[in-house]
């Protein structure tokens, strides 16, 4: 590990808005903020721009960037502390433990910005709206909780809106064109990975939608179908 990163890990265990691992957090986010406002989640943060920009936004709303990668969690919060933002946090965890740090319906919204799409079908079970996590985030939202996908891969936002329409979860927003097509204030800010255009779509893609009560099991039906569509591509 470089010497810069081992001075950020080092830092973020002295910075009071970094929680690494932390244990009995369930349930105590409010404390822990003083105040009784909602709390909302960027999973996979990196460097934090939407934990940092939507705490400035929403003053009566708390915020958490999730993320295992403390050398780049470390710019987010100590932009923080430099600008006295009182109301973001960061975890460092993996988002897999999330229930350990959150109790249920504790969560009201859950960002996830820009996260690696796994392309590869082999992986799918790793993207985020994979209902492998979804199935997660529902113990840890409320019951009329919303989740963000901001993404600029094409295969990641035609991927989720077949789950949202194959496991019949509530879509609220869906944008192929967000610069082109939006006005919404939260979808204007930028984080690192959108600046470096990976996926060379020239299109960013929002997807808002709710979790049912129940999330039915189509599991196998899935899986068929991206084989399927993966055996269209190879010919």
């Amino acid at each position: 590990m470089g010497q810069k990163k081992l001075l950020r890990f080092a830092a973020i265990k002295t910075f009071a808005n970094v929680l690494e691992y932390p244990e009995g957090m369930q349930g105590q986010w409010n404390t822990f903020f003083k105040n009784d406002h909602p709390i909302v989640l960027e999973l996979a943060c990196g460097r934090g721009e939407y934990t940092v920009n939507l705490a400035k936004l929403y003053t009566d709303k708390n915020f958490i960037g999730i993320d295992i990668k403390g050398n780049r969690i470390y710019i987010g919060a100590k932009k923080c502390l430099d600008e006295n933002i009182t109301n973001a946090a960061f975890v460092r965890t993996q988002i897999e433990k999330l229930p350990d740090y959150f109790s249920v319906n504790e969560v009201d919204e859950i960002w996830i910005t820009f996260p690696d799409p796994q392309l590869r079908t082999s992986r799918a079970k790793k993207r985020l709206t994979h209902p492998r996590f979804l199935r997660l985030y529902k113990k840890l939202l409320k019951p009329d909780g919303f989740i963000h996908l901001k993404t600029d891969s094409p295969d990641l936002y035609n991927f989720t809106k077949l789950v949202i329409e194959l496991y019949q979860l509530i879509l609220i927003d869906d944008c192929d064109d967000v610069y082109a097509k939006s006005n919404n204030e939260e979808l204007k800010i930028k984080t690192h990975y959108e600046g470096l255009d990976i996926a060379q779509s020239d299109k960013i893609f929002y997807l808002k939608f709710k979790l049912p009560e129940i999330i039915i099991d189509k599991d196998e039906a899935l899986t068929q179908l991206l084989q399927h569509e993966q055996s269209k591509i190879e010919g």
